[in-house]
């Protein structure tokens, strides 16, 4: 088990301004899955997604990633986990414009202080995997936004994470471009690769393997794509979202 969500709860305010982001979440993920959450807004998806990446502490119950209770970190202990075991691909790309696309892509080695070998054959690998090999002497603001974001993904990719977060990945990104992102994110995962994203658009969440629907903080249902195909699993993801939000199908 890669990932173990038990008992979770988030609650923000104290008093009459208690708010419960989540309740009582449980699932698991194993390695190698491609898993998405769906769900209105405010349903608890980013603050889900926080917890687990380590920005956030929940209220109670646990989350364990490859054996380490994130409860269980000392302060000092939890940027270094982050840093060495987990990888965050954002929708507005959170690259640097006044480093190169290379630095971009380097920091958390460099924050790592891994060696410069190391460093070389990494950037290599992922950037050929990525095709922006050609772009690293450049700029984020030189390249398009799809570019960008490929070089967020080449950085959150570096350290070869445990598991690959992903807060809206394509939210910024026209469709065609989206939908190469989201290729892209299926190639990774067929190399073995965990990922779990949040998104709102049912086409990106079709390209992973199940899907998680949150509703009022607590998981509400969840989707197997098995072997059916993109469109099937899009109809029943549309589907499901019409019962989440009470309007049948």
């Amino acid at each position: 088990m890669l990932l173990s969500v038990r008992y979770l709860q988030k609650v923000y305010g104290k008093g009459i301004n208690t708010v419960t982001a989540l309740k009582d979440m449980n699932f698991d993920i194993q390695e190698g899955e491609f898993v998405a959450i769906m769900g209105e807004s405010g349903s608890g998806k980013s603050t889900l997604l926080n917890l687990i990446a380590t920005f956030d502490r929940p209220t109670e119950g646990t989350i364990t990633i490859n054996g380490q209770a994130l409860h269980q970190l000392k302060n000092k202990s939890v940027a270094s986990f982050r840093r060495d075991e987990l990888g965050f691909v954002f929708q507005d790309f959170n690259v640097l414009d006044t480093m190169s696309n290379k630095d971009n892509v380097l920091m958390p080695l460099v924050l790592s202080n891994v060696d410069v070998k190391t460093m070389q054959d990494r950037i290599v690998h992922v950037t050929r995997q990525l095709g922006i090999e050609t772009l690293l002497e450049k700029y984020p603001y030189q390249v398009s936004g799809g570019q960008r974001q490929r070089v967020a993904i080449a950085r959150a990719l570096i350290n070869k994470p445990q598991l690959l977060l992903a807060d809206e990945p394509t939210g910024a990104l026209d469709s065609k471009t989206s939908d190469e992102i989201m290729n892209m994110f299926k190639e990774i995962n067929h190399n073995q690769q965990t990922i779990l994203m949040v998104t709102h658009s049912i086409r990106d969440a079709s390209f992973a393997n199940r899907i998680l629907f949150i509703k009022d903080g607590s998981l509400y249902h969840e989707l197997y794509k098995g072997e059916e195909t993109q469109q099937a699993f899009q109809k029943r993801i549309s589907d499901s979202l019409a019962l989440l939000n009470g309007r049948g199908v």
